[in-house]
């Protein structure tokens, strides 16, 4: 197996990227892609709305400065889906070859399982899915800035509020043909790849694969895939700051409370980890017929052997002499006894629990600040008082 598998190491971004030194043959170079795509999207509206005098003061009643889903958006979700590349990339790399490694594939099989990879390939690279990728983030993006502008109802650095519209700024015609596109077009490109990733998956699965019930992964050999799981962290902490982004806009500057948005919380959790997770689910059906069929013939093993056991050592069957203490037969039994309990304990999914809480912890974090907002400074205080003492 080639040690060429890669979920974003291709794609028409990936050669330009390549083509104006942002990268390497391996996402080198990461800092520089951040440092570029904020100047692209962050720094001119900086720039615009100072021309404009709406980067700060009471001239309008958002000022650029105060603008936190911007800054947010911009300046701390942008960079993550950037890092993201380089981790899933790198955690996933090895993804084809432990298939192979493992011997999960069969030999008869392997055909049909390098398509699988070169399918995927060949989507990641192609030039018409991410045009329209684009074409799909510029029209979004422009609906998006426009509820945006609507939602808190005052005049901003991007523009004042006029009959049937908004009259947009310099700043705000930047934010609305530049910025946001940009940044809807890497949001997007990675649902597209976690398309691709699921779709790998599937066609995977409807290979019969060589699966152990005895694996002391409780997965039957497939608990690699639940470490790849984490790679997709930086993701969900960007889709994470996006919620946090639009709440705390919200609540400083629209009146609203953080536990109106339990239901927005909630579902961008499940709707993560179902994204993430959801792919692994497919191999479900061949890790039950595998356990059930281990149940079965480790079942009939074990009750060959403890028959032949109790035989020998219960019912005076053991040969004259032959002394029990040592015996390897004692060995041999608990071994069996721990054989079956693995095959009983395994797993209907190659989904370990902690990945399930660590990526709901991750793609909540950030919200984490914001509920020091539904306390005053002086109750926070006399809460840490409290605890301390």
């Amino acid at each position: 197996m080639k040690d060429d598998f890669s979920l974003v190491l291709g794609g028409p971004l990936f050669q330009l990227w390549i083509r104006a030194r942002l990268t390497g043959g391996a996402l080198e170079l990461l800092r520089r892609r951040v440092v570029v795509l904020v100047l692209l999207a962050w720094v001119p509206l900086l720039a615009l709305s100072l021309a404009a005098g709406t980067a700060w003061g009471s001239s309008v009643a958002l000022p650029f400065v105060r603008d936190i889903e911007l800054h947010i958006r911009l300046l701390l979700a942008l960079p993550l889906l950037i890092v993201a590349e380089l981790v899933v990339h790198q955690r996933m790399r090895p993804v084809a070859r432990q298939f192979v490694e493992c011997h999960l594939v069969p030999d008869g099989a392997r055909g049909q399982f390098d398509a699988a990879v070169a399918s995927l390939a060949r989507w990641r690279d192609s030039i018409p899915a991410e045009l329209l990728i684009l074409a799909f983030a510029c029209i979004v993006g422009t609906g998006l800035f426009g509820r945006a502008q609507g939602a808190l109802g005052v005049t901003s650095w991007s523009g004042s509020l006029a009959v049937g519209g908004t009259h947009l700024s310099v700043a705000g015609w930047w934010l609305r043909v530049v910025s946001m596109p940009l940044f809807q077009f890497l949001l997007f490109r990675w649902y597209f790849r976690i398309f691709l990733w699921a779709r790998f998956l599937w066609q995977v699965s409807r290979i019969k694969l060589a699966i152990v019930p005895t694996h002391p992964d409780r997965c039957g050999g497939l608990g690699f895939l639940s470490l790849v799981n984490s790679a997709f962290a930086p993701l969900l902490a960007a889709q994470g700051m996006l919620l946090a982004a639009m709440m705390a806009e919200r609540i400083f500057y629209a009146g609203a409370a953080l536990p109106q948005f339990a239901q927005e919380l909630a579902g961008l959790v499940v709707l993560m980890l179902l994204a993430v997770l959801g792919p692994l689910l497919v191999f479900t059906p061949q890790l039950a017929a595998a356990k059930r069929a281990g149940l079965r013939q480790y079942g009939t093993l074990a009750q060959r052997y403890v028959s032949e056991f109790d035989q020998k050592w219960i019912r005076a069957g053991a040969p004259a002499g032959e002394p029990l203490l040592g015996s390897a037969d004692l060995q041999s039994l608990a071994d069996m006894g721990n054989s079956f309990l693995v095959v009983e304990g395994m797993r209907p999914t190659p989904i370990a629990l902690k990945s399930v809480i660590a990526l709901a912890v991750t793609t909540l974090l950030p919200i984490l600040p914001l509920t020091l907002t539904m306390f005053s400074p002086r109750e926070l205080l006399e809460r840490l008082i409290k605890i301390v003492l």
